[in-house]
C-alpha cells in the first residue's frame, strides 16, 4: 500500500464581528455583474463577499451624484482557508469561481441560496488565476504546479489538463495569468513567454516571446484574434494572433503592471493599474495607428492595486487594504474634453474612426476637461503636443516626486510633477474589518499574542479558543515582556495567520509533546488531581474540539453492542431448555463512558503486575508515585484498558530524575510494597465515572504529598546506603524487555488479525474487532463497551465557543488541502465525513486515549554546589549526573538538594522553611 499522506489537525479562533460583512485582510479579486448591480470580491481571508452597488450599470451616460455611500454588503462565504488569489462570474453571472492557495477551485452559486462554496477541482500547488469564454459552460485555472486545468461547469469536474512545463526552464513553469477567448487559452508567468492553447484538445497553438519578466495580466478578444499582455517589465503589449508577432507596446506604466481589465470585445478600451497604485484608462477605438489613442490617469492609489475593474461610469481597485475603492470613471471618447494641443493631434486621426464609438458619450452631460498633466504618453513612438515633451529619455524623473512617470511622459512645466492623476480620493470606499497580520507564541506556549490590522493587541488562549485580554492600540514587541512567563514547554503546534485568523495547527508527531501542572489551572468546578499531575495540552484541546463527535460515537457504539447483546441473549434463551426463574441476565452497559464489567476487586500479588500497574495511572500527564506502604482501595480495570494505559504511560517519562535515560516508569520499578499493598490504578482509564473516583479521594486513598527525595531516591544509585537498597539498575532492564512483549501482543491481537482502514473508521473497526473475539472467547457474556475517552481529571471540561472552525488537511507537495471543514458544532453531525476523512490516530486518541507512541525526552545536567558554599552531593563514586523529564519544576531540583545535604527528620515541623524559600538554583548564570 502507498504511504498515506502525513494528515493534520487545525483550528480556527472566531475573530470579534465588529460589523457585518467585509473582508479581514486585503482582496485580490474583484468581478462586477451588471445587470443586477452586484459587485463580488475575494480576499486574503480566504472570505468571497458579494455586495449591492444600488447603482445604475446599464446605462453609460453619468449618474447624478449621490451624496453618501450606496453599497451595502449582500452575503458571503469562508470559501477558503488561505488567500483567495482570483475570482471569476461563470454561467451568466449566476455563480462565481474562486481560486485560492489553499490549493483548491471552488464554486458559489448565491443566487439559489447557496451559503457554502463547493469544490470543483484541486490543484497541487498554489492556484493564482481562473480565465473563462463570455459564454462558455468551462473555467480554466492555472496554479504554481505549472498545470493549466479546465473545468466543466455542468459538474463533470475537469474536463483538460495542460502542462504548461517548458523543455528549456520547467522551473519557470508557473502560470500567473490567463485569458480565455471561444477557441484560444492564453498563459503567462515567470518565464515571460506567452503561450497559446486550444482549450478543446490541449495542445499548443503558438507561443510569443517579448516580455522581460513575469506577465501578470492577460485579455482576449472576442474574434479571438488580438491578445493583450501585462508584466513586471512595466510594459503591455497587444500581440497579434494572426501575425504571430508583436503589434504594439504601451510603455505608460512606470511600475510592474499587476492588472488588465477590459468590457469592450474588441479590447479598444482597457484599464491597466500597477504596483506604485495608478490607475490609467487606455482607449485606442477607431484610431488608425495606437500612437493616435488616449491614456490617462485616472486615479492613485495609497498600495498596489491587485486588480481593477470598471462598469457604467465606476471603476472598482483592490489594494493589500481589507477595503475596496469606488472612483469616478474618466470619459474618453471622441466627445472628451480635451486641452488644445491635445485636440489638435486628435482631430488628425478622427476621419478614421468611426462614429460608433461615441455611443458611451452621447449623453454625457460632465463637460469637464481632461488636464494636460492627467494624460500619458502612451508608448515612445507614440505623437505628443512638442511643448509638453520638456523631459528626455537621458534624465528620467530628476525632479520628479514619489508619483513621477518615464522620462516620455508629459511634462508641462520643469517644476511641476510629471503626473498629476485626475482623482485622488475615492468617491466611496467599502468598508473591510481588522485581520489579524502578526502574532507571537508566549514561553508556555498556550497563549499567543496578535496585532491586528487597526494596530490592536490581543492576547489569545489557545485552549479556551478566547480572547483573555486587549491591550489596545500598542506595539506587540512593549506587551511582550510584560505577559511573558519564563518557562520553557515542549512545541506542540504552530500558529498561522495568514489569513487574517489565528489558526492553530496540530501534527501528529508533536501535537502531545507539552504539558502543564493541573496545579495551574484555573476551573470553574474544582476537579481533584494527583499530586504533581500533569495535563497534555494536545489531548486536552482534541477531546473538546471533537466532544461532538466522541457522544455520537458513543451513541452509534451502543446501538452496535445492543445488536450483539441481543443476539447473547437469544441464543442463550434457546439453549436453556428449563431456564432457572431467577436467573439474573448480565447487565447492558449504556453509559458509555467505560464498563464496569469486571467486579474483580482482589489485591494482588507483587508479581510482575505490581511492576507494570503503577504506569497505568500515569496516562500522559500523572506523575502516580506513591509512597510504599499507603494501601489503595481501587477497582482493577479489565486488561484491554490496562494495556492501552500502560502504552500511554510509556510515553510520558513520569519520573523527574533517574540514574540514566531509561524506560519512563523507572522509578516505580524500585518501589518495594509489602504485599498487602494494592498497586495505584489508572484514572486516566479507570471505567467507573469520576464521581467514584472523587469519593475515593475524599476516603484518604489519594496519597499525601511527600518529601520529594523520598520519592525519587529508590530509583537513583547515588551512592548514600540509604538510597542504594533495591538498585533500581537490575529492577528496570528485565522489565522493559518484559514490557515489550506485552505491546506486541496487544497490538497482533487486535490490529493485525483483520485488516483495517487506515482512517478513524479504523479505529472504530478494531473496537468492533475486540467484541467479535470477545464473542469467541467468552460467547455468554454481554459485551461492554470499549469507548473509553478521557475523563475530566486528564482533560478538564472546556466550554469551547461555537463556532470555533475544525479543519482536517492532508499534506500534498505544494502546501495542504482540506479533507474536512466544520465547527465544534457540527463535527457529531458530520461523523461520516469524519470518520473516512481524518487519520486513525485521531480516532485512537478521541476514542481509547492512547496517544501515538513516543520516546520521552529526557534531559540529562549536574547540580554543582554554588562556589562549594554547600556541601557535595555527589554519589559514593563521584557521579553528580541526573536525568529527568523535560517538563521539571525547579521546586522539584531545590527539594532533591536539600534532601541530599540533610535528611528530612522522622516528625517534619510543619513551619519549617521550604527549599525553595532558602535554596536557588542557577542555570548558566541565570536565576531559574
Amino acid at each position: 500500500m502507498a504511504k498515506k499522506a502525513r494528515q493534520r489537525i487545525s483550528y480556527v479562533l472566531e475573530l470579534d464581528h465588529s460589523s457585518s460583512g467585509g473582508h479581514r485582510l486585503g482582496v485580490n479579486g474583484l468581478a462586477v455583474d451588471r445587470d443586477n448591480a452586484i459587485l463580488y470580491s475575494g480576499g486574503r481571508d480566504g472570505v468571497v463577499c458579494a455586495w449591492n452597488l444600488d447603482l445604475d450599470l446599464t446605462s453609460r451616460s453619468k449618474s447624478p451624484a449621490k451624496p453618501i455611500p450606496t453599497t451595502t454588503f449582500r452575503a458571503s462565504t469562508q470559501a477558503h482557508t488561505h488567500w483567495i488569489n482570483d475570482i471569476a462570474l461563470v454561467s451568466h453571472n449566476t455563480a462565481l469561481v474562486s481560486a485560492s492557495s489553499d490549493l483548491t477551485v471552488k464554486l458559489w452559486r448565491p443566487s439559489t441560496g447557496d451559503t457554502e462554496a463547493h469544490t470543483i477541482g484541486q490543484h497541487a500547488d498554489y492556484v493564482k488565476c481562473l480565465a473563462t469564454p463570455s459564454a462558455g459552460d468551462w473555467v480554466a485555472s492555472g496554479g504554481l504546479d505549472r498545470k493549466i486545468y479546465l473545468w466543466d461547469l455542468n459538474g463533470k469536474g475537469k474536463s483538460l489538463e495542460i502542462d504548461v512545463k517548458s523543455e528549456a526552464a520547467a522551473e519557470k513553469g508557473s502560470v500567473y495569468s490567463l485569458g480565455a477567448g471561444r477557441s484560444i487559452l492564453a498563459s503567462g508567468g515567470p518565464e515571460s513567454i506567452v503561450r497559446l492553447w486550444d482549450p478543446k484538445t490541449g495542445k499548443r497553438v503558438t507561443k510569443f516571446v517579448g516580455h522581460t519578466s513575469n506577465i501578470r495580466a492577460i485579455l482576449v478578444n472576442e474574434a479571438d484574434d488580438t491578445v493583450i499582455t501585462a508584466s513586471s517589465d512595466q510594459t503591455i503589449k497587444v500581440w497579434s494572433v494572426t501575425a504571430g508577432r508583436c503589434m504594439y507596446t504601451f510603455t505608460m506604466h512606470n511600475d510592474s503592471v499587476w492588472s488588465l481589465f477590459s468590457e469592450d470585445p474588441g479590447l479598444g478600451v482597457f484599464y491597466s493599474s500597477d504596483r506604485s497604485g495608478l490607475i490609467v484608462k487606455t482607449d485606442t477605438r477607431g484610431t488608425a495607428e495606437m500612437d493616435e489613442g488616449l491614456s490617462v490617469a485616472v486615479a492613485q492609489e495609497h498600495d498596489g492595486v491587485n486588480k481593477v475593474v470598471a462598469c457604467g461610469n465606476y471603476i472598482w481597485t483592490a489594494t493589500s487594504s481589507s477595503s475596496i475603492n469606488r472612483w469616478t470613471g474618466v470619459d474618453t471618447g471622441p466627445d472628451a474634453q480635451l486641452p488644445e494641443p491635445f485636440r489638435r493631434i486628435r482631430s488628425g486621426s478622427t476621419t478614421s474612426r468611426p462614429r460608433q464609438a461615441s455611443v458611451t458619450s452621447v449623453n454625457e452631460t460632465s463637460k469637464n476637461e481632461i488636464p494636460a498633466n492627467s494624460i500619458l504618453k502612451m508608448s515612445h513612438t507614440a505623437s505628443f503636443p512638442p511643448g509638453l515633451s520638456l523631459r528626455d529619455t537621458s534624465e528620467p524623473n530628476s525632479a520628479a516626486p514619489s508619483m513621477s512617470r518615464k522620462a516620455s511622459e508629459i511634462v508641462p512645466d520643469p517644476v511641476l510633477p510629471v503626473i498629476e492623476p485626475i482623482h485622488h480620493l475615492p468617491e466611496e470606499t467599502i468598508e473591510g474589518q481588522n485581520g489579524l497580520v502578526k502574532h507571537k507564541l508566549l514561553n508556555d506556549r498556550r497563549r499567543v499574542l496578535t496585532l491586528d490590522t487597526a494596530g490592536d493587541v490581543l492576547l489569545w488562549d489557545l485552549i479556551r479558543c478566547e480572547v483573555i485580554q486587549r491591550f489596545g492600540k500598542r506595539h506587540l514587541e512593549d506587551v511582550e515582556p510584560v505577559v511573558n512567563t519564563r518557562e520553557a514547554v515542549a512545541p506542540w503546534c504552530s500558529i498561522d495567520t495568514s489569513s487574517g485568523n489565528l489558526t492553530v495547527v496540530l501534527e501528529p508527531f508533536n501535537c502531545f509533546d507539552a504539558e502543564m501542572y493541573a496545579d495551574e489551572l484555573k476551573l470553574e468546578e474544582p476537579i481533584d488531581f494527583r499530586e504533581d499531575q500533569r495535563i497534555n495540552l494536545g489531548r486536552w484541546i482534541l477531546r473538546y474540539l471533537f466532544a461532538r463527535l466522541i457522544d455520537e460515537e458513543i451513541k452509534r457504539d451502543e446501538a452496535h453492542r445492543k445488536r450483539l447483546n441481543e443476539g447473547i441473549e437469544k441464543r442463550l434463551a434457546a439453549t436453556r431448555i428449563d431456564p432457572p426463574s431467577s436467573l439474573p441476565m448480565p447487565t447492558i452497559n449504556t453509559q458509555g463512558w467505560g464498563s464496569t464489567a469486571s467486579p474483580v476487586t482482589t489485591p494482588r500479588a507483587n508479581g510482575p503486575s505490581l511492576v507494570t500497574s503503577p504506569g497505568l495511572g500515569i496516562g500522559v500527564a500523572t506523575p502516580a508515585v506513591h509512597l510504599p506502604g499507603v494501601p489503595e482501595k481501587v477497582d482493577t480495570p479489565s486488561s484491554s484498558v490496562e494495556k492501552r494505559s500502560l502504552q500511554a504511560s510509556r510515553q510520558s517519562g513520569e519520573d523527574y530524575f533517574s540514574s540514566g535515560i531509561s524506560s519512563a516508569d523507572a522509578p516505580y520499578k524500585a518501589v518495594t510494597t509489602p504485599a498487602t499493598v494494592e498497586p495505584p490504578a489508572p484514572e486516566s482509564s479507570k471505567p467507573p465515572a469520576e464521581t467514584k473516583e472523587k469519593e475515593k479521594e475524599k476516603d484518604g486513598s489519594k496519597s499525601p504529598s511527600t518529601p520529594f527525595g523520598k520519592k525519587f531516591r529508590m530509583g537513583m544509585p547515588f551512592g548514600s546506603k540509604k538510597t542504594s537498597r533495591s538498585a533500581s539498575s537490575n529492577t528496570e532492564k528485565p522489565v522493559v524487555v518484559e514490557e515489550k512483549p506485552e505491546e506486541n501482543k496487544s497490538e497482533s491481537s487486535s490490529n493485525h488479525e483483520k485488516e483495517v482502514d487506515d482512517s478513524f473508521r479504523g479505529a472504530i473497526q478494531k473496537i468492533h474487532n475486540d467484541y467479535e473475539r470477545q464473542l469467541l472467547e467468552s460467547p455468554n457474556q454481554s459485551i461492554q463497551t470499549k469507548i473509553t475517552p478521557s475523563l475530566p481529571n486528564e482533560t478538564p471540561v472546556l466550554k469551547l465557543p461555537s463556532g470555533t472552525k475544525v479543519i482536517i488537511q492532508e499534506e500534498t507537495s505544494g502546501g495542504s488541502a482540506d479533507l474536512y471543514r466544520g465547527t465544534v458544532m457540527t463535527v457529531g453531525a458530520d461523523a461520516d465525513i469524519i470518520e473516512e476523512k481524518a487519520p486513525m490516530w485521531l480516532g485512537e486518541v478521541l476514542l481509547m486515549n492512547t496517544i501515538p507512541p513516543k520516546d520521552p525526552v529526557k534531559v540529562s545536567f549536574i547540580l554543582h554546589p554554588w562556589q562549594d558554599s554547600l556541601p557535595s552531593i555527589a554519589a559514593a563514586d563521584g557521579n553528580n549526573r541526573l536525568n529527568a523529564n523535560r517538563m521539571l519544576r525547579v521546586k522539584k531540583i531545590l527539594a532533591y538538594v536539600a534532601e541530599r545535604i540533610e535528611p528530612p527528620p522522622e516528625e517534619p515541623d510543619p513551619n519549617a522553611l521550604k527549599p525553595e524559600e532558602y535554596l536557588e538554583l542557577y542555570c548558566n548564570d541565570r536565576r531559574l
